[in-house]
C-alpha cells in the first residue's frame, strides 16, 4: 500500500547523500519533496503541515550540524516523525479484571467488520484466551450466516440467536451475548454491528444503544484503509456519534495509497490498534508505528519477519535438520519439510518484502509466482521414499516417471535435483562453518587470474609412473618406495631436524652495503 510514498520519500533522501554539510536550500527542497510525497499518498493537509514543519525544525537544528552523515540524520528524523504521527506506541487490549471482555466493532459498511471479527478471535484464540462471537449484525442479507461460517473456519463459538437479514433486536441480541459468554465460561465477547454510513442517524443511534446495553471494554473502529482523505471524516464522526477506543485498518495489501493510515491517529487522537493485510483470517496483527515507519522507508521489518518464523517454525525440527546437514544426512524429505514451515508462514512477497532495502526489487517480487512451492512440492510428492533419500540415484527414466507424475518437465526435475545437490552443499559448508562458497576469505575460494600470476612458477610434471589397478600390488608398491623427505617448513635446505649450515645461504652480501 505504502510503496509509492516509499519509492517518492526515497528519492528525496537521494540528493542528501554525500554531503557533509546540509544547506538551508537541500532542507527546502528536501521538504517540499516529503512534502509532495505524503500529498500524493492522500494524507490529511493538516497533517502533512504538522509533518513537513517539524522535519524542517529539527533539520535545521544541531542534531544535524553537528551530524558525521547529516543524511542519515534526517532520515532518522522523518523516522521518528513518521512514528509519531502513526500513533507512538504500540496500543495494546485492555482485559477486563473480571471476565468476559466485551469487544464491540462498528464501522461503515464494506469495511470488513464480519471478516476482521473472525481475525480478531483467532488472533486471541493464538494468546490463549477463549473468544466468542456475537452476531449483532441483523441488517445485512446473510451477515449472520457469514459469521457462523468463519466462526467455525476460525474454530470459536458464534452466538446467533436470530436469522438477521431485517428480523430481530440487535440490543437484545448482543445483551444476551454477553450473559451467554459468562456462562460458558469465555473470556472475551466480540460483537459484530451492522454497518452504517456517517450521516445515518438511526445506525448511530442503534449502535450508540449497543455501547450503553453492553458497556464494552474497547470499541474498535473498523476503517478501510483504502477510502483515502475521506477516513479521517468518517472516523471523526463515529468518535462524535458512538465513540471508540482504537481504529483496525483493513485492506492494508491493497493498491491504495494509504493515506488512512498516517492520517487518522494525528487527527483523531486515537491509535491505530491492528492491521488486516490479507485475505485469510491469519493476515491481521498488532499495529506497530515503528515497524510500519520502517517499511515506508524501505528499512525493513525485521522484527515481524522473527516473530512468524518463531510461530511458524518447530524449535526441535530445525535443530534436527541442521544435524542432519552437518552430518551429511540431509535429504529430499528434510528439504520438504523445511518448504513447507516456510510456506506456514505465508506469502513469500511479503516476507520478502520485510527485508531492508528489497524497494530497489518491488518489480521482481511482484512477478514472483507462489505456486513455485506447490510445484516443488508435486515434484517431491511423485518420489519413492528411497529416491528422496537418496537423490543419487534418480536416473533418466526415474526422471521421466516423476515428471508423468508431477504434471511437470523432466528439465524441471532436473533443476530441481541439481539445485537440492547445491543448496546442500552451501549449507552443510556454512553449517560446518566454512563460510560461504566463492567469498574473500572462505575455503575453497577458486584464485582469480591475478592470484594465480603471483604464483611461483611450478615445474612441469613429468608422466607418472604407472600404478595398478589391483589395491594389495599397490599397497606392496608404495611399502617399497622410500619415503621423500619431509620440507623444511622454513624453506631452508634441508627437512626439518637437519643441520645447519650457513656456506648453503645465498650471497646476500649485496643487500648489506
Amino acid at each position: 500500500m505504502f510503496n509509492t510514498l516509499s519509492d517518492r520519500l526515497s528519492e528525496s533522501f537521494k540528493s542528501l547523500r554525500g554531503k557533509g554539510k546540509l544547506s538551508e536550500a537541500d532542507i527546502d527542497a528536501t521538504a517540499r519533496e516529503i512534502r509532495l510525497a505524503l500529498l500524493e499518498a492522500d494524507v490529511a493537509l493538516p497533517v502533512v503541515k504538522d509533518f513537513v514543519g517539524a522535519v524542517k525544525e529539527r533539520a535545521r537544528g544541531a542534531e544535524v550540524s553537528g551530524a558525521l552523515n547529516p543524511a542519515q540524520q534526517v532520515i532518522k528524523i522523518v523516522n521518528e516523525e513518521l512514528i509519531t504521527i502513526l500513533g507512538g506506541e504500540t496500543r495494546r487490549l485492555r482485559f477486563a479484571k473480571n471476565p468476559p471482555t466485551v469487544i464491540m466493532l462498528a464501522g461503515l459498511q464494506g469495511a470488513g467488520k464480519t471478516t476482521l471479527a473472525a481475525k480478531l478471535a483467532l488472533w486471541l484464540k493464538a494468546q490463549d484466551k477463549s473468544p466468542m462471537l456475537v452476531a449483532a449484525d441483523l441488517q445485512r442479507p446473510n451477515a449472520v450466516q457469514q459469521l457462523q461460517v468463519n466462526g467455525e473456519r476460525a474454530g470459536v463459538t458464534v452466538f446467533a440467536p436470530e436469522p438477521g437479514n431485517g428480523v430481530g433486536d440487535p440490543v437484545s441480541v448482543a445483551r444476551a451475548g454477553v450473559e451467554e459468554a459468562r456462562r460458558t465460561l469465555h473470556d472475551v465477547v466480540i460483537i459484530d454491528t451492522a454497518g452504517r454510513l456517517g450521516i445515518d442517524e438511526e445506525l448511530m443511534a442503534q449502535a450508540a444503544g449497543i455501547r450503553d446495553a453492553v458497556n464494552p471494554d474497547e470499541v474498535l473502529f473498523v476503517v478501510d484503509a483504502m477510502i483515502g482523505q475521506d477516513a479521517v471524516n468518517t472516523a471523526q464522526a463515529f468518535l462524535d456519534g458512538v465513540g471508540y477506543d482504537g481504529v483496525v485498518l483493513t485492506k492494508l495489501d491493497g493498491d491504495a495509497r494509504g493515506g488512512a493510515a498516517l492520517s487518522i491517529a494525528k487527527m483523531t487522537g486515537k491509535p491505530v490498534m491492528f492491521a488486516s493485510n490479507g485475505e485469510k483470517l491469519t493476515d491481521f496483527d498488532l499495529f506497530h508505528p515503528d515497524r510500519m515507519a520502517s517499511r515506508i522507508l524501505d528499512m525493513g521489518d525485521l522484527l515481524t519477519l522473527i516473530e512468524q518464523a518463531e510461530k511458524n517454525f518447530d524449535a526441535d525440527q530445525a535443530a534436527k535438520a541442521a544435524e542432519k546437514l552437518q552430518s551429511g544426512d540431509f535429504t529430499l524429505d528434510d528439504f520438504l519439510d523445511q518448504m513447507q514451515q516456510v510456506k506456514k508462514m505465508g506469502s513469500l512477497t511479503k516476507m520478502l518484502g520485510m527485508l531492508p532495502g528489497m524497494g530497489q526489487f518491488r518489480e521482481q517480487l511482484d512477478n514472483f509466482d507462489e505456486r513455485e512451492i506447490d510445484r516443488i512440492e508435486a515434484i517431491i510428492h511423485s518420489m519413492t521414499p528411497g529416491e528422496r533419500a537418496n537423490p543419487k540415484m534418480i536416473d533418466g527414466s526415474r526422471r521421466s516417471r516423476i515428471a508423468k507424475g508431477s504434471g511437470r518437465t523432466v528439465a524441471e526435475i532436473n533443476q530441481l535435483v541439481d539445485r537440492f545437490f547445491e543448496a546442500r552443499k552451501m549449507m552443510q559448508q556454512m553449517a560446518r562453518g566454512g563460510g560461504m562458497p566463492g567469498m574473500p576469505g572462505s575455503p575453497g575460494m577458486a584464485l582469480g587470474k591475478r592470484s594465480k600470476a603471483r604464483q611461483a612458477p611450478q615445474a612441469k610434471k613429468g608422466k607418472g609412473k604407472r600404478v595398478s589397478g589391483n589395491p594389495a600390488k599397490r599397497a606392496q608398491a608404495d611399502a617399497a618406495q622410500p619415503a621423500a623427505p619431509a620440507a623444511n617448513p622454513f624453506g631452508l635446505p634441508g627437512g626439518p631436524g637437519a643441520d645447519f649450515d650457513p656456506n648453503d645461504l645465498p650471497d646476500l652480501s649485496q643487500y648489506l652495503k
